[in-house]
């Protein structure tokens, strides 16, 4: 079974918190890099964080700092602490294995989970 589940999202105003959560099938996620992805209204889907199975941490420059990525590997689940937040962090946000695992040929993504930053 392929899952990707994620959950946590929501509206806050600048400066605020969130914290996302993903919850992964085992095919995606043991022994995997993973990864936070997302995506702005109109625009490309690009990685903002990641982490190595064993706990390296990336991140994209506009959320370093702000941002914290951190993995459950009992769980299968992949977590985003996100802090000062501004609006241009706006998007629907997805994780996956990074890179991007793929479904017979394709990209396999879940649903997401949409947050908004505005006052």
């Amino acid at each position: 079974q392929v899952q990707l589940v994620e959950s946590g999202g929501g509206l806050v105003q600048p400066g605020g918190s969130l914290r996302l959560s993903c919850v992964a099938s085992g095919s995606i996620f043991s022994f995997n890099s993973m990864g936070w992805y997302r995506q702005a209204l109109g625009k490309q889907r690009d990685l903002v964080a990641a982490i190595t199975s064993g706990g390296i941490t990336t991140y994209a420059d506009s959320v370093k700092g702000r941002f914290t990525i951190s993995r459950d590997n009992a769980k299968n689940t992949v977590y985003l602490q996100m802090n000062s937040l501004k609006p241009d962090d706006t998007a629907v946000y997805y994780c996956n294995r990074d890179p991007a695992f793929t479904w017979y040929g394709s990209p396999y993504w879940g649903q997401g989970t949409q947050v908004t930053v505005s006052s």
